[in-house]
């Protein structure tokens, strides 16, 4: 089962609590306070991890407590700090308060690591407030409670390539050709209810990583059909292929299938309509009216988008698909270095004036 979305509660643990106590040993004639502090309460942790791609672990298990901080002793014995514990998410995933509703920590890498709740500071123990004038202070201090928090948890898919379109439009058969991926795949509206990743093998161990997202239809953006829970996995993705149906047993319009899911994406995240996407006429072995291949075609022309066509079932054009892919990839991640590179002011000016 495919969870992308869970609220989690932590509670890191508190910190024990200090001691007063008093030397009593044979040979220290004069004593003294010798009242241990308490440990340090276990704090809560969240880190990435590869080997997980979905919540549903989070789902039936909501709650995580730290270890609490055990009490001090005597003879200026500190309290054994609580264990820390962790909690692993897929890389992806974004922390939100559930309160506020505020984003406060992205997981973009694998290993990276976030303090959800920190363990209680540990009291003092009697030993700390002694003084000249105070020789036998018979006080101390209680460990700090331990931060508790309730959290948002939303996943959003880290993948090369998004497949988009409309419902049965030939995504889920498509990933299944091109990678190892075996989804579902039926003749019905929805039958993909969950995103599905893949991931394409080009040799010479170069790959790069497919995201079938769910059908979208008119209203997606606003939540209509899957709606909105799904189109936020396309946000991280480099390129998007979008796949138009040209067959008419879809009863639709491709050009105008295409226009809607455009609008969707822009309604959703305008930053969408600006990705780079590859228009992919599908199902060609089912094509009858040839004028609607031509029609889809000059309107992808006119967006200047790259077009393709393509039939999974027969493998008709896949491997062309996976070349122009790959190549667009490589495009777009020269253009990310170079975006990278810094340039020192000083240095630039030095240059200038030369």
């Amino acid at each position: 089962m495919f969870i992308d979305r869970v609220k989690i509660r932590v509670k890191a643990g508190d910190g024990g609590n200090g001691v007063t106590a008093f030397r009593r040993e044979k040979f220290v004639p004069r004593g003294g306070p010798s009242g241990g502090d308490g440990g340090i309460g276990g704090s809560v942790w969240l880190e990435a991890s590869e080997g997980l791609n979905t919540l549903l672990h989070l789902r039936y298990n909501p709650e995580h407590k730290g270890e609490r901080g055990r009490h001090g002793e005597g003879s200026n014995r500190h309290g054994k700090d609580g264990a820390d514990v962790t909690v692993n998410v897929p890389v992806g995933t974004q922390v939100f308060d559930a309160e506020s509703g505020d984003l406060v920590f992205d997981f973009t890498e694998a290993g990276q690591r976030f303090l959800a709740a920190k363990g209680g500071k540990g009291g003092w123990g009697n030993q700390h407030f002694a003084t000249p004038t105070r020789r036998a202070p018979k006080f101390h201090y209680m460990g700090r409670p331990g931060e508790e928090k309730e959290l948002q948890l939303e996943l959003k898919l880290i993948a090369d390539v998004g497949l988009v379109g409309f419902p049965n439009a030939g995504k889920s058969t498509l990933i299944s050709v091109i990678s190892a991926a075996k989804p579902k795949i039926a003749d019905y509206p929805f039958t993909t209810l969950e995103p599905n990743l893949g991931v394409v093998d080009l040799g010479d161990f170069n790959t790069f990583v497919v995201a079938d997202i769910p059908g979208l239809i008119e209203g997606a953006s606003e939540g209509a059909g899957l709606g909105d829970r799904f189109l936020r996995h396309v946000e991280r993705t480099k390129l998007m292929l979008h796949l138009v149906d040209v067959s008419s047993l879809s009863g639709r319009d491709p050009v105008s299938d295409y226009e809607i899911i455009n609008r969707e994406l822009a309604n959703y995240n305008e930053d969408l309509a600006n990705r780079p996407q590859i228009v992919v006429a599908t199902k060609l072995d089912a094509l009858d009216e040839p004028e609607r291949l031509e029609n889809l075609r000059k309107r992808a022309a006119e967006d200047e988008k790259q077009f393709l066509e393509i039939s999974a079932v027969t493998n008709q054009g896949t491997k062309e698909l996976i070349s122009v892919v790959a190549k667009k990839l490589e495009e777009i991640r020269e253009e990310e270095a170079e975006s990278k590179i810094e340039i020192n002011p000083e240095a630039a000016e030095e240059i200038f004036n030369d």
